[in-house]
């Protein structure tokens, strides 16, 4: 493995902090982009993130962090996004695409282009012309907060090109990561994208008061409706029973670190969307999946009854309560 790789991770939040420590374990040095002046000033001062998992303290000599866009990106030759889903098209609104010719690009994303309604492999094949074996996604089952812990923790990484894929697998591993590729992108990403929409489910009836015994059932049928919509849009051999679908789906539905259960759970009691985000103070990326998801199915018309209660509850208000007394009889 190259330690001399040059690499950029944008983004300010968890999992842009938690990659950009993974990786000062294997390479010399990252560039690394954050919105916030405020935020660089404070890493550049007292070696930590402000905002986000503040116990990691980070080596300057082998980080360079600025809000320079352009100046982090350029001589770069791997670039993973690690942004909210919602502001990337804002972000690369007036970027030279040009820039990002013969990189490889990664999306640390875990959401979907609210914009286009797509995936961010979609996204940046489209915007900036990056061919698809150039492409890859990172993804769990993992949270950012037990990677700041040191606690041992999966990552996948999947792309069209699996050397590309191992390459980044290599970099990524240490004592307490432990990767794996797979070659399907896109069953990956959509997993990644629809497990949020089902935590949102799981905090709402966790939220109502309904028990682990419904909540078995609720996932069960969860992981059903994952296999069933992505072989639709995706039709590839693949095992959902696998860690980054099935595993990804249990600890972002289950765990106190889910900022989607977190959400749900506050929808659930009582909260409105408006005043859950706000308490929240973060971006819970299943709130804009699931109107896209709705809007991509009127193509494939996948029977998704637990993606359409989330849907009804967020954005035609209807009672967390009624919604979920309709689907507990859809649910097998």
């Amino acid at each position: 493995m190259s330690t001399k790789r040059k690499i950029a991770v944008i983004g300010g939040g968890s999992w842009a902090t938690a990659l950009v420590k993974i990786l000062c374990n294997n390479v010399n040095s990252v560039n690394w982009w954050m919105r916030s002046e405020e935020s660089v000033a404070h890493i550049l001062k007292f070696r930590h993130n402000p905002k986000y998992l503040q116990s990691v303290e980070f080596d300057l000599n082998k980080i360079n962090v600025s809000t320079d866009l352009k100046e982090i990106i350029e001589p770069a030759d791997i670039v993973i996004l690690a942004t909210p889903s919602a502001f990337l098209c804002e972000m690369f609104e007036k970027f030279p695409v040009e820039m990002l010719e013969n990189k490889v690009v990664y999306s640390a994303i875990k959401g979907i282009i609210p914009e286009y309604n797509a995936i961010p492999a979609r996204f940046i094949h489209k915007t900036f012309g990056t061919p698809y074996d150039s492409i890859g996604i990172i993804c769990g089952p993992c949270h950012a907060e037990e990677v700041a812990l040191e606690r041992l923790s999966y990552l996948t990484i999947a792309c069209q090109d699996e050397e590309v894929a191992e390459e980044m697998a290599e970099l990524l591993s240490c004592r307490y990561i432990k990767t794996t590729v797979s070659d399907d992108l896109f069953g990956t990403e959509l997993s990644a994208v629809l497990k949020n929409v089902y935590s949102i489910a799981s905090g709402i009836c966790a939220g109502l008061g309904y028990g682990d015994n419904f909540q078995s059932v609720l996932i069960a049928n969860a992981i059903q409706e994952i296999e069933n919509f992505i072989d639709e849009v995706s039709p590839i051999h693949r095992d959902v029973k696998s860690s980054a679908y099935l595993g990804d789906l249990l600890v972002t539905a289950y765990s106190k670190f889910s900022r989607n259960r977190t959400f749900g759970f506050m929808i659930g009691k009582g909260y409105s969307v408006k005043t859950a985000q706000l308490e929240m103070d973060m971006i819970a990326e299943g709130y804009y999946a699931v109107k896209s998801v709705m809007e991509i199915n009127k193509k494939f018309q996948v029977d998704i009854p637990i993606v359409e209660a989330v849907y009804n509850v967020l954005y035609e208000r209807i009672s967390p309560n009624i919604e979920m007394r309709i689907l507990i009889d859809k649910l097998s």
